[in-house]
Formats: structure tokens, C-alpha cells, sequence
């Protein structure tokens, strides 16, 4: 594949939440590509050190924060400490959830909340923190992930499904609370996407069958193509693109 290269991001400070694994890993070093400054958040101190280790023997002005995101306390001291390091953030791709799956039947209170508090509070609080920076810029573009799972109506995770869908309302009104500043807010909506998580917990040959069946296009989805999507909506050749959900999910809806 041959990817463009977008001259905007080079120096551009980002943010990303959940950059140690999966989707996050490959936003990380998409951006690393680019030349941006970019500083990153997540749980895993392990994985979020050895990804940092990779972008500086690249040259990239990168910096980690070990954070559990369900802190909102934590979120909002990890961001001022990256502040302080880059500068603030012209980009803020809110990455970070888990799909973890769940019976109806057996959510209590405790296990909706922190369902609710891993999915979406942190993105709500993330932009809060970053949009003032913004602001000041006079521009900026926030990115968060929604899921194309709560469309396709599937079951087995209603609370992860729920946060999700709640996505999508939440960057609308962003989008309008924010556009008089340039501030432009979109979603990208994944569908299945091969993470390394993906394939250990839930990736068989029937599943993957049936997968392919319902998509348009036969090839299944790496996490390098969300990294692209969100490369294009964080650049100035997405200056006129707010409110709306970009869809990388091969057709499967």
C-alpha cells in the first residue's frame, strides 16, 4: 500500500488515549510517520513504554503517561503533565474502550458504571481538558471512536454497545459547542477489526466466515486503516469535515 503523507501534521502536538495496543499502537506510530509531537496515555505501562521506546529511536518527540482513564482525577494530571512536555494538543484522538462481552442478565450497577466510565466518560473529560488549548490555537480537531456494533444490533455486550452509541451524540454536540473556534470533532466508526486482542479472544475460521460474508469488500480489516482515517480528519485536508461519523468498516452495515 502507498499511503500520502500530510504536511500539516509535521510539529502538530496530538494526544492519544489507549496508544500502547491495538488501534491506539497504530494511531501512535501513524502520527510518528507524519512528524507530529505526540503524547499518550494508557493502563499498560509495559506496553505504552516499549511503543514510546519505538517512536524515539525514530527520531519522534514522544511521550507516555501511565494512566487508568476510569480516573478522571488521573486523565486530567496526565494530560497537564503532557502539556507541560509538548505543548498543548492541536489533536486529540479519544481511542481508548474495551469490547469486553457480558450477559444482560448479570450487570449490576457497579459493572454498568465502570462499563460506562472505560467507554466513554474519559472522552467527554479528555476533550474538556484539551479544547481550551484549542481554543487559544484558534483550531483543532478531535477524533473519537465510536463502534459499528451497536448499528449492526449485536448482542452479548449491551453496556460496551450503549457508550458507544453514545459516541456519536456526544461529538455532535461538541462539534456545534466547539465550531465557532475551528475546533472540528468527528467519529470514526471501526467494524471488526484484527487487533491482537481480537484474534486471542474472539477470531475463529467460522467467525471470520461469517464475517466475510457480511462485508462488501473481501479483506478484512487491519489497524492500520483506522490509523489512515484518522491522519485525514486530524489534517487540514479535512478543513471543512465536523459532526459527522467516517466509517472504516468494509460495508458491513
Amino acid at each position: 500500500m502507498k499511503f500520502a503523507s500530510y504536511p500539516s501534521l509535521r510539529d502538530a502536538t496530538v494526544f492519544v488515549t489507549g496508544g500502547a495496543s491495538g488501534i491506539g499502537r497504530e494511531v501512535v506510530r501513524a502520527f510518528v510517520e507524519q512528524g507530529s509531537r505526540i503524547g499518550f496515555v494508557d493502563i499498560d505501562e509495559q506496553g505504552g513504554s516499549a511503543v514510546q521506546r519505538e517512536g524515539r529511536e525514530q527520531g519522534a518527540s514522544i511521550e507516555f503517561v501511565t494512566c487508568d482513564l476510569r480516573d478522571i482525577n488521573a486523565l486530567k494530571t496526565a494530560f497537564a503533565d503532557l502539556q507541560k512536555r509538548l505543548g498543548p494538543a492541536t489533536v486529540l484522538v479519544n481511542n481508548a474502550a474495551r469490547d469486553d462481552r457480558h450477559n444482560w442478565q448479570d450487570v449490576d450497577v457497579d459493572y454498568y458504571d465502570e462499563r460506562i466510565a472505560t467507554n466513554i466518560r474519559h472522552m467527554f473529560f479528555a476533550i474538556q481538558a484539551v479544547a481550551p488549548g484549542m481554543i487559544a490555537a484558534g483550531k483543532g480537531s478531535i477524533i473519537n471512536f465510536g463502534s459499528n456494533s451497536w448499528m449492526q444490533a449485536l448482542g452479548g455486550m449491551p453496556a460496551y454497545t450503549t457508550a458507544k452509541s453514545a459516541v456519536h451524540g456526544m461529538t455532535r454536540s461538541f462539534a456545534r459547542d466547539l465550531g465557532e473556534h475551528r475546533i472540528r470533532v468527528n467519529t470514526v466508526v471501526p467494524g471488526w477489526v484484527m487487533t491482537e486482542r481480537q484474534q486471542q479472544l474472539w477470531v475463529t475460521p467460522e467467525a471470520i466466515e461469517s464475517h466475510r460474508q457480511r462485508q462488501c469488500l473481501p479483506d478484512l480489516i487491519e489497524p492500520v486503516y483506522l490509523a489512515r482515517m484518522v491522519l485525514f480528519l486530524a489534517s487540514d485536508d479535512s478543513a471543512m469535515c465536523t459532526a459527522n461519523n467516517y466509517m472504516v468498516e468494509a460495508g458491513s452495515i
